[in-house]
């Protein structure tokens, strides 16, 4: 048996602008104190851009709870998988087996790790403001997670970095949300830690960064905070809720982002 496990969940901006430091954070101060490590990458903003490099204008769409999300057509899904599975999860790991990390790539479709079906019909708020149902594309929901793969790989000192898209019901692969495949990862392996990196310091509510909230506490924080930060709220109580130790929600542009966030820096989300 190896050490604790930490889900890293980091976007597009992270990515983009401090990748080295999450890295070599990983590697001198996570991997080196013997931590375990499972990276989650989204990267909605780069599959956007190359999107519309190929003349497909990406879609979003709100649900009456507030969540903003893509909208997959069949011709969005192929540039997803492209981007997500291929340019931005090699870049991630060539980089991390570059500064001495120990890496593997995978995505949720690979040994069926993670299963979801296909959002046939979703509900969305137009711009009216009214309610419409329309075809759900090819986005899809988390059924279930297989960690056995994910453990195994840990066991023989692979970081993992997995995309998030999923096994789909139909035999299609699908594009799911990486909060909520960061969040099905974490509790299927009772993480020790899900932590999301952001483009901000935390969860902020009147000006100030909230520093410990419970899961509860969380979900119903939820319901007041804008688009982006109220799925990574949910997720996190949700985790929680499932065993995770704690979530933690806090900057990813900074120097050291996961140890200063396993210090206490950010919007820690635990139950006592």
């Amino acid at each position: 048996m190896g050490g604790p496990i930490l889900v890293i969940k980091m976007g597009a901006e992270v990515i983009e602008h401090n990748l080295d430091e999450v890295i070599l954070d990983i590697k001198n101060n996570i991997v080196g104190n013997g931590y375990r490590v499972v990276i989650v990458h989204g990267g909605g903003d780069i599959v956007s851009r190359y999107s519309r490099m190929m003349g497909i204008e990406p879609v979003f769409v709100m649900s009456p709870s507030g969540i903003r999300s893509r909208y997959t057509s069949k011709e969005e899904l192929e540039v997803y998988i492209m981007v997500m599975a291929g340019l931005i999860n090699k870049m991630i790991v060539a980089k991390a087996i570059n500064m001495g990390l120990k890496a593997i790539g995978l995505s949720g479709v690979d040994g069926g790790i993670v299963e979801a079906i296909r959002k046939r019909r979703i509900i969305i708020v137009d711009e009216r403001g009214r309610k419409r149902v329309i075809d759900g594309g090819y986005t899809g929901k988390i059924t279930s997670v297989n960690p056995s793969i994910i453990l195994n790989l840990l066991d023989e000192g692979f970081t993992l970095v997995i995309s998030p898209i999923a096994m789909g019901d139909e035999g299609v692969p699908l594009n799911v949300d990486g909060d909520s495949m960061a969040k099905a990862i974490a509790s299927s392996i009772k993480a020790h830690a899900l932590i999301f990196l952001t483009d901000v310091e935390g969860v902020v509510v009147n000006g100030r960064v909230v520093g410990n909230l419970s899961s509860s506490n969380a979900e119903d924080l939820a319901s007041s905070i804008g688009p982006g930060m109220n799925r990574k709220l949910l997720a996190a109580a949700s985790a929680v809720k499932e065993g995770v130790g704690k979530a933690i929600i806090c900057s990813g542009l900074s120097r050291n982002p996961i140890s200063t966030a396993l210090k206490g820096k950010g919007t820690v989300i635990e139950d006592s």
